[in-house]
Protein backbone atom coordinates (compact mmCIF):
# COMPACT_ATOMS: atom_id res chain seq x y z
CA UNK A 1 0.00 0.00 0.00
CA UNK A 2 2.92 2.45 1.07
CA UNK A 3 4.65 1.70 -2.47
CA UNK A 4 1.12 2.20 -4.66
CA UNK A 5 0.81 6.00 -2.51
CA UNK A 6 4.67 6.48 -3.37
CA UNK A 7 3.79 5.34 -7.17
CA UNK A 8 0.57 8.09 -7.09
CA UNK A 9 2.63 10.80 -5.84
CA UNK A 10 5.56 10.56 -7.84
CA UNK A 11 3.87 9.52 -11.14
CA UNK A 12 1.57 11.40 -13.46
CA UNK A 13 -0.92 8.76 -12.98
CA UNK A 14 -4.35 10.05 -12.57
CA UNK A 15 -7.81 8.30 -12.29
CA UNK A 16 -9.96 8.82 -15.68
CA UNK A 17 -7.37 10.41 -17.48
CA UNK A 18 -3.74 9.66 -18.46
CA UNK A 19 -2.65 5.96 -18.75
CA UNK A 20 0.41 4.44 -17.48
CA UNK A 21 1.25 2.92 -20.94
CA UNK A 22 3.35 5.90 -21.91
CA UNK A 23 1.24 8.87 -20.69
CA UNK A 24 -1.75 8.05 -23.38
CA UNK A 25 -4.66 9.00 -22.18
CA UNK A 26 -6.74 5.83 -21.69
CA UNK A 27 -10.10 7.14 -23.54
CA UNK A 28 -7.93 7.43 -26.65
CA UNK A 29 -6.53 3.75 -26.01
CA UNK A 30 -9.17 1.85 -25.91
CA UNK A 31 -11.31 3.55 -29.27
CA UNK A 32 -7.65 2.74 -30.85
CA UNK A 33 -7.78 -0.94 -29.39
CA UNK A 34 -11.59 -1.05 -30.30
CA UNK A 35 -10.54 -0.14 -33.81
CA UNK A 36 -7.77 -2.56 -34.39
CA UNK A 37 -10.00 -5.49 -33.20
CA UNK A 38 -12.51 -4.29 -35.22
CA UNK A 39 -10.37 -4.57 -38.50
CA UNK A 40 -8.74 -7.82 -37.55
CA UNK A 41 -12.55 -9.47 -36.83
CA UNK A 42 -13.58 -8.13 -40.32
CA UNK A 43 -10.43 -9.45 -42.09
CA UNK A 44 -10.65 -12.92 -40.63
CA UNK A 45 -14.18 -13.17 -41.17
CA UNK A 46 -13.66 -12.59 -44.82
CA UNK A 47 -11.78 -16.08 -45.53
CA UNK A 48 -12.75 -18.34 -48.48
CA UNK A 49 -11.37 -20.89 -50.26
CA UNK A 50 -10.30 -19.96 -53.65
CA UNK A 51 -12.05 -23.05 -56.10
CA UNK A 52 -9.07 -23.56 -58.21
CA UNK A 53 -6.50 -22.88 -56.31
CA UNK A 54 -7.74 -24.91 -52.84
CA UNK A 55 -5.86 -22.04 -50.73
CA UNK A 56 -7.76 -20.07 -48.16
CA UNK A 57 -7.46 -16.29 -48.88
CA UNK A 58 -9.30 -13.32 -47.26
CA UNK A 59 -10.89 -11.22 -49.37
CA UNK A 60 -13.33 -8.56 -48.51
CA UNK A 61 -15.17 -7.79 -52.22
CA UNK A 62 -17.97 -10.54 -54.07
CA UNK A 63 -16.80 -11.33 -57.17
CA UNK A 64 -19.42 -8.91 -58.83
CA UNK A 65 -17.82 -6.25 -57.01
CA UNK A 66 -14.63 -7.36 -58.03
CA UNK A 67 -15.69 -7.41 -62.31
CA UNK A 68 -17.34 -4.36 -61.43
CA UNK A 69 -13.95 -2.68 -60.17
CA UNK A 70 -12.02 -4.01 -62.96
CA UNK A 71 -14.31 -2.89 -65.63
CA UNK A 72 -14.55 0.98 -63.70
CA UNK A 73 -10.68 1.10 -63.76
CA UNK A 74 -9.94 -0.37 -66.51
CA UNK A 75 -10.20 3.04 -68.82
CA UNK A 76 -8.22 4.97 -66.88
CA UNK A 77 -5.41 2.25 -66.59
CA UNK A 78 -5.60 2.37 -70.17
CA UNK A 79 -5.12 6.09 -70.46
CA UNK A 80 -2.15 5.87 -68.42
CA UNK A 81 -0.43 3.78 -71.06
CA UNK A 82 -1.28 6.01 -74.12
CA UNK A 83 -4.80 4.63 -74.79
CA UNK A 84 -5.10 1.21 -76.67
CA UNK A 85 -3.17 0.29 -79.26
CA UNK A 86 -4.60 1.24 -82.81
CA UNK A 87 -2.98 -1.78 -84.36
CA UNK A 88 -6.09 -4.38 -85.20
CA UNK A 89 -4.11 -7.45 -86.26
CA UNK A 90 -2.05 -7.13 -82.98
CA UNK A 91 -5.17 -6.97 -80.75
CA UNK A 92 -7.01 -9.50 -82.42
CA UNK A 93 -3.89 -11.99 -82.03
CA UNK A 94 -3.67 -10.87 -78.21
CA UNK A 95 -7.80 -11.85 -78.22
CA UNK A 96 -7.17 -14.75 -80.23
CA UNK A 97 -4.83 -16.09 -77.43
CA UNK A 98 -6.16 -15.17 -74.59
CA UNK A 99 -9.62 -16.38 -75.65
CA UNK A 100 -7.88 -19.55 -76.11
CA UNK A 101 -6.50 -19.87 -73.15
CA UNK A 102 -9.49 -19.55 -70.87
CA UNK A 103 -12.08 -21.82 -73.48
CA UNK A 104 -9.40 -24.52 -73.29
CA UNK A 105 -8.12 -24.31 -69.17
CA UNK A 106 -10.07 -24.52 -66.09
CA UNK A 107 -10.49 -21.26 -66.52
CA UNK A 108 -13.28 -21.01 -68.33
CA UNK A 109 -15.22 -22.35 -65.28
CA UNK A 110 -14.90 -19.39 -63.43
CA UNK A 111 -16.91 -16.44 -62.87
CA UNK A 112 -14.71 -13.44 -64.14
CA UNK A 113 -15.03 -11.73 -67.21
CA UNK A 114 -12.09 -11.85 -69.37
CA UNK A 115 -10.67 -9.22 -71.52
CA UNK A 116 -7.88 -8.95 -73.28
CA UNK A 117 -5.92 -5.42 -74.44
CA UNK A 118 -3.12 -4.42 -76.30
CA UNK A 119 -1.99 -0.77 -75.00
CA UNK A 120 -0.26 1.71 -77.09
CA UNK A 121 2.84 2.61 -74.64
CA UNK A 122 5.81 1.43 -76.76
CA UNK A 123 8.02 2.75 -73.70
CA UNK A 124 6.98 0.49 -70.35
CA UNK A 125 7.87 -3.00 -70.88
CA UNK A 126 4.77 -4.64 -68.48
CA UNK A 127 1.95 -6.70 -68.27
CA UNK A 128 -1.16 -6.61 -65.87
CA UNK A 129 -4.03 -7.56 -64.77
CA UNK A 130 -7.14 -5.73 -62.97
CA UNK A 131 -9.44 -7.72 -60.42
CA UNK A 132 -12.74 -9.57 -62.43
CA UNK A 133 -10.54 -10.30 -65.24
CA UNK A 134 -9.59 -7.42 -67.06
CA UNK A 135 -6.04 -7.70 -68.67
CA UNK A 136 -3.07 -6.03 -70.25
CA UNK A 137 0.00 -6.20 -72.01
CA UNK A 138 2.05 -2.77 -73.64
CA UNK A 139 3.42 -2.45 -77.01
CA UNK A 140 6.60 -2.50 -75.61
CA UNK A 141 6.39 -5.95 -74.61
CA UNK A 142 4.27 -7.20 -77.24
CA UNK A 143 6.90 -6.22 -79.48
CA UNK A 144 9.82 -7.97 -77.37
CA UNK A 145 7.96 -11.36 -77.95
CA UNK A 146 9.22 -13.88 -80.78
CA UNK A 147 6.07 -15.53 -81.20
CA UNK A 148 2.68 -16.82 -80.10
CA UNK A 149 3.84 -19.14 -77.45
CA UNK A 150 5.62 -16.79 -74.87
CA UNK A 151 2.13 -14.23 -75.82
CA UNK A 152 0.63 -17.20 -74.35
CA UNK A 153 3.07 -17.14 -71.50
CA UNK A 154 2.38 -13.54 -70.66
CA UNK A 155 -1.52 -13.71 -70.75
CA UNK A 156 -1.39 -17.22 -68.88
CA UNK A 157 0.61 -15.66 -66.13
CA UNK A 158 -2.31 -12.71 -65.88
CA UNK A 159 -5.07 -15.24 -66.10
CA UNK A 160 -3.52 -16.75 -63.09
CA UNK A 161 -3.53 -13.48 -61.34
CA UNK A 162 -7.27 -12.96 -61.84
CA UNK A 163 -8.45 -16.45 -60.75
CA UNK A 164 -5.85 -16.54 -57.40
CA UNK A 165 -7.60 -12.98 -56.69
CA UNK A 166 -4.29 -11.56 -56.01
CA UNK A 167 -6.09 -7.92 -56.78
CA UNK A 168 -8.54 -8.07 -54.16
CA UNK A 169 -6.96 -9.99 -51.76
CA UNK A 170 -4.29 -7.33 -51.70
CA UNK A 171 -6.79 -4.90 -51.33
CA UNK A 172 -7.92 -6.54 -48.27
CA UNK A 173 -4.41 -6.63 -47.13
CA UNK A 174 -4.39 -2.83 -47.56
CA UNK A 175 -7.50 -2.16 -46.27
CA UNK A 176 -6.66 -3.87 -42.65
CA UNK A 177 -2.72 -2.19 -43.11
CA UNK A 178 -4.59 1.13 -43.07
CA UNK A 179 -7.19 0.82 -39.80
CA UNK A 180 -4.00 -0.65 -38.01
CA UNK A 181 -2.57 2.27 -39.32
CA UNK A 182 -4.89 4.63 -38.16
CA UNK A 183 -5.06 2.99 -35.12
CA UNK A 184 -1.52 3.28 -34.06
CA UNK A 185 -2.18 7.22 -34.86
CA UNK A 186 -5.16 7.68 -32.66
CA UNK A 187 -3.37 5.82 -29.91
CA UNK A 188 0.11 7.83 -29.89
CA UNK A 189 -0.97 10.92 -31.55
CA UNK A 190 2.31 10.71 -33.45
CA UNK A 191 2.25 11.14 -37.25
CA UNK A 192 5.97 9.49 -37.23
CA UNK A 193 4.61 6.44 -35.53
CA UNK A 194 1.71 6.50 -38.09
CA UNK A 195 4.81 6.76 -41.16
CA UNK A 196 6.58 4.29 -39.57
CA UNK A 197 3.39 1.81 -39.48
CA UNK A 198 2.28 2.32 -42.94
CA UNK A 199 5.70 1.59 -44.12
CA UNK A 200 5.97 -1.86 -42.42
CA UNK A 201 2.47 -2.25 -43.62
CA UNK A 202 3.58 -1.65 -47.62
CA UNK A 203 6.74 -4.52 -46.91
CA UNK A 204 4.16 -6.92 -45.70
CA UNK A 205 2.13 -5.73 -49.32
CA UNK A 206 5.28 -6.08 -51.26
CA UNK A 207 5.58 -9.72 -49.65
CA UNK A 208 2.92 -11.21 -50.68
CA UNK A 209 3.43 -9.49 -54.29
CA UNK A 210 6.25 -12.13 -54.70
CA UNK A 211 4.54 -14.72 -53.43
CA UNK A 212 1.56 -14.11 -55.93
CA UNK A 213 3.69 -13.76 -58.60
CA UNK A 214 5.24 -17.30 -58.09
CA UNK A 215 1.65 -18.67 -58.19
CA UNK A 216 0.79 -17.12 -61.47
CA UNK A 217 3.85 -18.54 -62.71
CA UNK A 218 2.11 -22.07 -61.37
CA UNK A 219 -1.12 -21.03 -62.54
CA UNK A 220 0.02 -19.73 -65.67
CA UNK A 221 1.98 -22.92 -66.56
CA UNK A 222 -0.77 -25.00 -66.07
CA UNK A 223 -3.44 -23.10 -68.38
CA UNK A 224 -0.47 -23.23 -71.26
CA UNK A 225 -0.59 -27.01 -71.03
CA UNK A 226 -4.46 -27.46 -70.34
CA UNK A 227 -4.56 -24.94 -73.74
CA UNK A 228 -1.93 -26.87 -75.89
CA UNK A 229 0.99 -24.20 -75.35
CA UNK A 230 4.16 -24.87 -74.49
CA UNK A 231 4.99 -23.98 -70.72
CA UNK A 232 8.66 -23.37 -71.86
CA UNK A 233 7.69 -20.60 -73.29
CA UNK A 234 7.26 -18.22 -69.97
CA UNK A 235 10.60 -19.10 -69.41
CA UNK A 236 11.72 -16.94 -72.44
CA UNK A 237 9.14 -14.48 -71.05
CA UNK A 238 11.09 -14.11 -67.64
CA UNK A 239 14.22 -13.59 -69.65
CA UNK A 240 12.77 -11.03 -71.66
CA UNK A 241 11.25 -9.18 -68.67
CA UNK A 242 15.02 -9.75 -66.57
CA UNK A 243 16.87 -8.26 -70.03
CA UNK A 244 14.12 -4.90 -70.24
CA UNK A 245 14.99 -4.43 -66.59
CA UNK A 246 18.21 -3.84 -66.99
CA UNK A 247 18.26 -1.80 -70.14
CA UNK A 248 19.21 -4.54 -72.62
Amino acid sequence: YGYMRRYRKNSNYRSGGASPIRGIPKARLFMALGLVAFALINFLSSATENEITGKKQYVAIKPDQEIAMGLQAAPAMAQQHGGLDNDTSAQNKVDQIGNTLVQNSIARKTEWKYDFHLLADAQTVNAFALPGGQIFITRALYDRLNNDQQLAGVLAHEIGHVIARHGAARLAKQQLTGSLTGAVVMASGNNNMGQISAMVGQMINMKYGREDELESDELGVRFMIEAGYDPRALMDVMEILAKSRSGQ
